[in-house]
């Protein structure tokens, strides 16, 4: 678990109703700058506070297990939705509509692991 002091500098909303938060930190020691580097695009739980947690409020965080608060992640399907509407802005392939380029994804999909099916 890392727990360091930061600002919350912005705030946004996405596109695909995602909320964006940008934190700014002091100068960190290499050590904690490398952890959190090694976390960078990765699924991670983050709590908020207005003053210092409290060695007991640090200990319950511990005990928090990933799959207690999976609840409010998204789904798998609405995760793989997110990642093609950003290929989508990316590169459009031609499509005028997001929702004609995921159908069309989507049968790429399928048919690529109905060709990996056994008679």
């Amino acid at each position: 678990m890392i727990v360091l002091a930061a600002q919350l500098e912005s705030v946004s909303t996405r596109k695909d109703k995602t909320v964006k938060l940008t934190f700014g930190s002091q100068e960190l020691a290499p050590q904690e700058a490398g952890n959190i580097m090694s976390l960078a695009n990765s699924f991670c739980f983050l709590a908020i506070k207005s003053e210092t947690f409290t060695v007991t409020e640090k200990e319950l965080l511990t005990q928090i297990k990933a799959d207690q608060m999976t609840n409010t992640a998204k789904t798998p399907s609405q995760r793989l939705r997110g990642v093609l509407y950003v290929l989508f802005t990316q590169n459009n392939e031609g499509f005028d509509k997001f929702d004609a380029f995921y159908i069309f994804k989507l049968e790429q999909m399928i048919e690529h692991f109905k060709s990996k099916l056994t008679q």
